[in-house]
């Protein structure tokens, strides 16, 4: 990979700020001119791989938004107000180790009384709302969609469909082909990892017990004298797997997990039978029974599995900063409101838009939004609940999504887009993915991209952050990059409180690390745009630039 050494003539020197960015301007230049001379090759250790997002770009030579930079130099003692960011999301666990600091308390509620003391129609929402209650898996969209209207259209010709129909006869079609295609992908990846296991498993036990230990290496294989043609067979297998992972038992692992993952996507996301929502007992296609669920934002799993991906973007955020445990979220000043909407399957469009509206009315300024889908039966919901936002001077910070397309030609939802491709609202910013690899595979291969559709890019792969029970893992995804955005627009609109929602995500574009080097798109090396054209802003965020210019702004 050809990668670039970065030269910069960035000189930080800020001054002491009063709060809220009243005090003296900031003195400090902006970083820019990055894509100039050779990179040093240099390969991130472990402890910097759970740091990156945070890193530099040009001291570090990985694309990351310059937080620590910005805290050394820009925010050192000042004091910013306290900003609420929503988390809407699978839920969180707000007694984690290196959350429950920051998580929003309802001041107007009072813990176990069974009152709705604040008169918002949700009772004892202490922490925020879970409007899932005790559901953790849920069906595909499209698969809601095939039983809806199966009993109106199956066996029928576009012919015999009256022209009132048509529009849903459509649908219903191409929701079948994509079932199809789906589920038996999925089966046979299934049916793939099975075979594998079944192959791999005595073969393992059989080379662990000749060699006295479970973790042997390719140097151990190859050291083999004289072995019978059976062990020749089970060497090159062997050595085969070893190059997806650094032991076998890691292997053995990973196939299990996968064939785990692709049984619960037969058995849940795509049953046709199960109904998953009853146990609610509210109408999701009436919009106006809109008070259901209950208070329990960690869900209802005492594992907490189901919270996983919500607990890891809340810390990307705002787990504790500087006491010694877990890692650092992004922002200082914030407290986490947790609104679980999303299952392990597709989100009900009526939960998200409601989910929205409760946290805007209960005082959030930053939403995150990590998650998405290619069906929206009731998107207007979702679509007026973005403008209410709007409205309200809240900013939502969007998750691009993880199928490598340009969402140009591919509509995802949530989106903010019209049919003609205008922005119904100058408050929604969506985010792609950056791996930590600065150079042409910048993009991570999984992140959508659009030169209309994505506003930014910031780092999505490999992120080490807080999952259940007190313990931290990497997970990846466009679902990691926008809370790492979310986080530097909360530390906007905690020093900079009098900007707009509409003028941070105009800083967060703008002050972005332009770059023009040629970048893969979607894991495919034939398929290359400069990376300024597969977004909007043609940028990555940078919280260092970005303070900086709202610091300007706000003079």
């Amino acid at each position: 990979m050809k990668l670039f050494k970065i030269t910069l003539f960035a000189v930080a020197l800020s001054t002491a700020l009063a709060s809220c960015g009243s005090g003296a301007p900031i003195v400090a230049t902006p970083i820019q001119n990055i894509d100039s001379n050779p990179l040093k090759i240099t390969p991130l250790t472990d402890e910097q791989l759970k740091h990156w997002p945070a890193m530099d770009l040009v001291k570090d030579t990985v694309p990351g938004m310059s937080v620590d930079k910005a805290y050394s130099e820009i925010i050192k003692k000042r004091k910013g107000e306290t900003v609420i960011v929503g988390v809407i999301d699978s839920g969180v666990d707000i007694d984690h180790e290196d959350l429950k600091s920051v998580v929003w308390t309802n001041p107007d509620e009072i813990a176990g009384n069974g009152i709705d003391d604040d008169k918002n129609g949700f009772i004892d929402d202490i922490h925020g709302w879970n409007f899932l209650g005790n559901i953790t898996d849920e069906n595909m969209e499209y698969v809601r969609i095939i039983r809806k209207f199966k009993p109106k259209f199956e066996g029928k010709s576009e012919a015999s469909i009256s022209a009132a129909d048509r529009k849903d006869f459509a649908i219903y079609q191409k929701a079948k082909a994509e079932y199809e295609k789906e589920s038996s992908e999925v089966t046979a990846n299934k049916l793939r990892y099975e075979q594998i296991l079944s192959q791999l498993k005595p073969t393992h036990e059989a080379m662990a017990k000749k060699l006295g230990k479970a973790d042997y290496t390719k140097e151990d294989l190859a050291a083999i004298n004289n072995p019978s043609p059976q062990e020749q067979q089970q060497i090159a297998m062997l050595t085969q797997m070893l190059n997806f992972a650094d032991s076998v038992p890691e292997v053995l692992e990973e196939l299990e997990g996968g064939i785990e993952y692709f049984s619960g996507r037969l058995d849940n996301n795509f049953n046709m039978t199960k109904d998953f929502r009853g146990v609610l007992g509210d109408n999701p296609e009436d919009f106006a029974d809109n008070i259901y669920g209950d208070n329990n934002v960690a869900g209802p799993d005492p594992t907490k599995e189901n919270v996983k991906h919500g607990t890891h973007v809340a810390g990307i955020i705002a787990a504790e900063r500087n006491n010694g445990i877990g890692m650092d979220g992004v922002a200082n000043n914030v407290k986490i409101m947790a609104i679980r909407a999303v299952p392990d399957g597709d989100e009900y469009d009526k939960d998200i838009a409601l989910a929205i509206r409760y946290a805007v009315d209960n005082g959030a300024k930053v939403l995150n939004t990590s998650f998405g889908k290619y069906y929206s039966p009731q998107a207007d919901w979702v679509y007026d609940a973005i403008k209410y936002a709007a409205s309200k001077d809240v900013l939502i910070v969007n998750a691009a999504g993880n199928d490598g397309f340009d969402l140009d030609t591919v509509n995802v939802y949530p989106n903010d887009q019209f049919d003609n491709g205008s922005e119904m609202a100058n408050s929604f910013l969506t985010v792609g993915a950056l791996n930590y690899e600065y150079g042409s595979e910048m993009v991570a291969n999984f992140s959508n991209y659009g030169k209309t559709n994505v506003d930014v890019f910031a780092p999505g792969v490999k992120i080490w952050a807080t999952t259940p029970l007190n313990t931290y893992e990497f997970l990846q995804g466009t679902s990691m990059a926008a809370p790492e955005v979310a986080g530097v627009a909360a530390m906007i609109r905690s020093y900079y409180p009098k900007l707009s929602a509409a003028q941070v995500k105009q800083i967060l574009m703008d002050s972005g690390l332009s770059i023009n080097t040629q970048v893969v798109l979607g894991g495919e090396a034939s398929n290359t745009e400069p990376f300024s054209n597969i977004s909007k802003s043609g940028k990555i965020v940078n919280m260092y630039n970005a303070l900086i210019m709202a610091d300007k702004m706000s003079q």
